[in-house]
């Protein structure tokens, strides 16, 4: 039976803020990472995100993760720690909506992943939908680099985004297993903490205490990214996949506004038109499948 419109309606809402709020985290990070770099950024970020994740936790847990659910708890963290450090490494060296668009095309890998990992087949939408995501990914790049006036770390950003989008396809299946096993908050919980303790391996090396006023943005990210993952969990439990999937693809609306206030970057109609491309490629698979799976962009609290 399908949910009410009016709670389908609150879902839809609550899943634009969520999606807003990551945006907003994204900026957050951006200007971190460009003042005390990308390892410092996660680290502390990540970090604050265990005080507070774990407060949630600690209030709805129902007991400990079985081992079943630990080993994936930790599994992920640990893939998704990877994830980020490349992701948010690109966002020093592009613009805040070309990395986005170019992370789009996560959802369109994790199709190929799903068939060799899970065994899932995939149909003739898909492939069609696969060859419009690349289409448009061309398009970017092509935008971004034809012209030759570009800089090698612009280029090393590209590749970091492609880097992490396939760690992101990854993270997609674990999510689909994990979703299966656990909790919104004992997901979250145990994934920030995950990420933190791989971080904390290279603290003796490459750890900075941040100065009194980073601790600000820091702790404002972590709690945009924590509310963020709440509420989009909140509306996924409520509304169907294909309601709320289109959602997800506003994150370029904000990062395009949010990289032209804070960080004056420009919007080119190649990153436009080549987002539009990956957006409906992706939109095509999740409205073939009769049970489509929330195509969770920037969900992730890492």
């Amino acid at each position: 039976m399908s949910a009410p419109r009016s709670i389908t309606l609150l879902a839809f809402l609550v899943a634009c803020l969520g999606v807003a709020l990551f945006s907003a985290m994204d900026a957050v990070m951006k200007g971190l990472v460009l003042s005390i770099g990308v390892y410092n950024a996660l680290l502390w970020r990540n970090l604050a995100g265990v005080l507070m994740s774990g407060a949630v936790y600690a209030v709805s847990r129902r007991g400990w993760p079985s081992r079943a659910a630990m080993r994936l708890h930790i599994w992920r963290g640990v893939v998704v720690a990877a994830m980020a450090l490349l992701f948010f490494w690109s966002l020093a060296h592009l613009p805040l909506a070309e990395a986005i668009a170019l992370s789009f095309i996560a959802p369109l890998i994790a199709l190929y992943l799903a068939a060799v990992l899970l065994g899932e087949t995939i149909g003739k939408a898909a492939i069609f939908a696969s060859i419009m995501g690349i289409a448009g990914v061309a398009v970017i790049m092509a935008g971004k680099f034809g012209g030759g006036d570009y800089s090698a770390d612009a280029m090393n950003g590209a590749l970091a985004v492609f880097g992490s989008a396939v760690l992101f396809a990854y993270n997609l299946i674990l999510a689909r297993q994990q979703a299966q096993l656990a909790e919104p908050s004992e997901i979250a919980f145990f994934q920030v903490l995950t990420v933190a303790l791989v971080l904390l391996l290279g603290a003796p090396w490459f750890a900075i205490l941040p100065d009194g006023a980073e601790w600000v943005p820091l702790i404002g990210a972590a709690a945009l990214a924590i509310v963020s993952l709440l509420l989009l969990s909140w509306a996924y439990a409520r509304a169907e996949a294909q309601v709320l999937i289109p959602v997800e693809y506003t994150a370029f609306i904000w990062a395009a506004i949010l990289g032209w206030i804070v960080f004056d970057e420009a919007l080119t109609w190649t990153t436009v038109a080549g987002t539009v491309m990956i957006v409906a490629g992706c939109l095509t698979v999740a409205r073939s499948q009769k049970n489509p799976q929330p195509m969770q962009v920037e969900e992730s609290v890492a």
